[in-house]
């Protein structure tokens, strides 16, 4: 255990405290931690063929080095990293040296790494006349319990722009569906406020009340046993002469799974004879593109995004420029 101890060079201690600063003194999220650690340690280890073994001895030439190690890089599936992933590297790297340097120790200066920028991201937003066939497309859902649970899913995506890790975590006494509004916590753990359409209220409503489970989650799945109440399981299993084990007892009463989520979706596309590729986040752009075609300044839209930088939400600038071009063409040069 000593020798394991000693190995650990100088480096390797001072992205330790890094992490355990973001934990306590940033209070960031495990999530971010997590990443950080994930760069941190591919860089760790590359320094380490490097014979880099502190802080100190960080220069441009290594990170030359490293930039190059990681455009090589493949991943599991045998492709290269895409460039958004190498830039993550970067900013882990350059946020450690950061800290490194409020904490007086000597290494490279953070600013001295630039990042290569990004290539425009191409967002996919469903039109009108596909979101309305989507929605019709939940009508094909035989059980009704399932039909009227996805079509409050759907529309509460497109009425909110929610990430699908958020709709997944909601809970009953947490939305106010006569206000029809309710906080979130998104990414960092930052809490914003989201709206629901008339439409969406009165979609979860009804699944709501054809409900029968004790359970919290506002979205559940829907076995067989699931639609029972809770002492109605008890009671069938017990009479025949097994024990509810607790786990077993609470497993119905946990909410979807993000996975569970992509898959309706990508059920109800299927069914509406929509060929691109639909995830939730797709209708998270849709909601954007339809705030910002209706008028919506930008602004306000990164704030019901839960945006942290506005840069993030000019990815919708295709929107904005095709709102310019409309008042070009009915006011420019008009006699």
């Amino acid at each position: 255990m000593e020798n394991l101890i000693q190995k650990k060079s100088a480096l390797d201690k001072a992205i330790n405290e890094f992490l355990e600063y973001c934990e306590v003194g940033k209070n960031q999220s495990q999530k971010t931690i997590r990443a950080y650690a994930h760069y941190l340690d591919r860089f760790a280890a590359f320094a380490k063929h490097q014979n880099i073994s502190a802080p100190a001895d960080i220069s441009l030439e290594i990170v030359r080095k490293f930039r190059l190690f990681l455009n090589r890089l493949e991943n599991s599936q045998g492709k290269n990293l895409k460039l958004i992933s190498q830039n993550y590297h970067l900013i882990a790297l350059r946020a450690f040296l950061k800290y490194l340097t409020k904490q007086d120790v000597k290494t490279l200066a953070p600013e001295k790494i630039e990042l290569p920028k990004n290539p425009a991201r191409q967002v996919e937003f469903l039109e009108r006349e596909e979101l309305a066939r989507l929605f019709d497309a939940v009508a094909k859902e035989k059980d009704e319990t399932l039909r009227l649970r996805d079509q409050a899913i759907l529309q509460t995506l497109f009425s909110t722009g929610l990430r699908v890790s958020e709709l997944a975590s909601l809970r009953k006494d947490t939305v106010n569906l006569e206000r029809g509004e309710f906080t979130v916590r998104g990414k960092g753990d930052k809490p914003r406020v989201v709206f629901l359409s008339p439409e969406a209220a009165g979609a979860i409503k009804k699944y709501l009340a054809k409900r029968k489970d004790a359970g919290q989650p506002l979205f559940m799945g829907h076995s067989s046993i699931g639609q029972k109440t809770q002492t109605q399981v008890e009671k069938e299993i017990k009479s025949q002469g097994f024990r509810l084990k607790k786990p077993e007892a609470e497993k119905e009463s946990e909410g979807l799974t993000v996975r569970q989520i992509q898959r309706i979706i990508k059920k109800y596309c299927r069914l509406a004879g929509i060929v691109k590729k639909v995830t939730p986040h797709t209708l998270r752009h849709s909601f954007a593109t339809d705030l910002l075609q209706n008028g919506a300044d930008i602004r306000s839209v990164q704030s019901m995004l839960g945006h942290a930088s506005i840069t993030t939400t000019q990815i919708y600038t295709h929107i904005t420029n095709q709102g310019l071009r409309d008042i070009h063409k009915k006011f420019h040069n008009k006699k």
